[in-house]
């Protein structure tokens, strides 16, 4: 996931070799994938697991989503031939980029309840962040439809839909982090 984010940042800051770009960040998406195919495997030859296992499944699930909407994004930029990223999709990124790096160092943190804290704070900063990505999204909507170009506007409506979805399964992920910590308190 991390991976992931870091591709697309490249990509929407230097719109050289998009093609080349965005299917880098397909091949980060298939690897979450198989990823997401290894965990359930192990998921059901394990009996104990240091997290409920319908747990880790759905954090699975949720975080292969954010690869997968980042993906998605990434790929309409190039198929739509998109040659300059609007600021407003830049700060939705930004965004982004941050829930993604919290919950990355928050898995880490996971083992151990002493962070217990710390986790649930982080968890809330991804929310905030899920807010702040709706109202520029809201912003950036509104602001579309100001524009002459009927097929930019499709275009680019459906770009910031994938991206803030991206944010709404990062809010998914500290919920179901939130609801592990409770679980193991």
């Amino acid at each position: 996931m991390q991976k992931g984010v870091e591709a697309l940042d490249d990509l929407v800051h230097n719109m050289k070799d998009i093609e080349v770009k965005a299917r880098w960040l397909h091949k980060i998406e298939n690897e979450g994938d198989a990823m997401v195919h290894q965990i359930a495997e192990l998921l059901n030859k394990t009996f104990v697991t240091p997290i409920d296992h319908d747990d880790l499944s759905k954090l699975t699930s949720r975080l292969d989503d954010i690869l997968d909407y980042i993906d998605a994004g990434a790929t309409r930029l190039r198929l739509y031939e998109v040659k300059e990223v609007p600021a407003q999709m830049l700060q939705l990124i930004d965004v982004m980029t941050k829930q993604v790096k919290i919950i990355h160092d928050s898995m880490h943190l996971l083992e151990d309840r002493k962070e217990r804290n710390k986790l649930l704070e982080r968890c809330v900063e991804v929310n905030r962040l899920e807010n702040v990505a709706d109202e520029i999204t809201h912003g950036a909507l509104a602001g579309l439809f100001k524009l002459d170009d009927i097929k930019m506007i499709m275009k680019l409506k459906e770009i910031y839909e994938h991206f803030e979805t991206a944010t709404d399964r990062c809010e998914d992920v500290a919920d179901i982090i939130k609801d592990v910590i409770i679980k193991n308190s």
